[in-house]
């Protein structure tokens, strides 16, 4: 595939995963997360509680729960519990991955992730470097 047509399907995933996000129950930062293998898109994700939980995100003081699931955490969990599998898949992501999530990233088989926007941390986004991961920053308009 072309450079050009690679960038144009890039950030054509990268919008849907925009737009997954917007189905976050999350009042401080909705991320969303597409993994695409092959041209199909093989699982979604969105940050969130595990199923069964209230879709409340936050506590009194608006922290985080320590138990609410990162966008590409539930994706990559979609994945595992289906016939698919990661290996050589492209994640998109509307925020790059914390450290945890970047071992599951490595670990899962995927080898190119497209971002839009930087966490706060880059130790993700540097452990993956690490790892051989391809990894391309894409800022999206919105």
């Amino acid at each position: 595939m072309t450079d050009k047509k690679q960038r144009r399907y890039d950030q054509a995933y990268l919008k849907m995963a925009v737009e997954w996000a917007k189905l976050s129950h999350c009042k401080r930062k909705q991320v969303g997360a597409l993994i695409v293998k092959d041209k199909m898109i093989i699982s979604d994700g969105y940050n969130g509680t595990p199923t069964g939980f209230d879709n409340c995100c936050e506590d009194d003081d608006g922290s985080t729960k320590w138990h609410v699931l990162h966008a590409e955490a539930n994706a990559i969990l979609k994945v595992a519990s289906s016939t698919q599998a990661c290996q050589g898949a492209t994640l998109y992501i509307t925020l790059s991955p914390c450290k945890e999530c970047s071992k599951l990233i490595h670990q899962s088989g995927i080898r190119r992730m497209v971002y839009a926007n930087a966490y706060k941390d880059n130790s993700g986004i540097d452990f993956l470097k690490k790892a051989n991961i391809e990894i391309l920053y894409l800022p999206i308009d919105e």
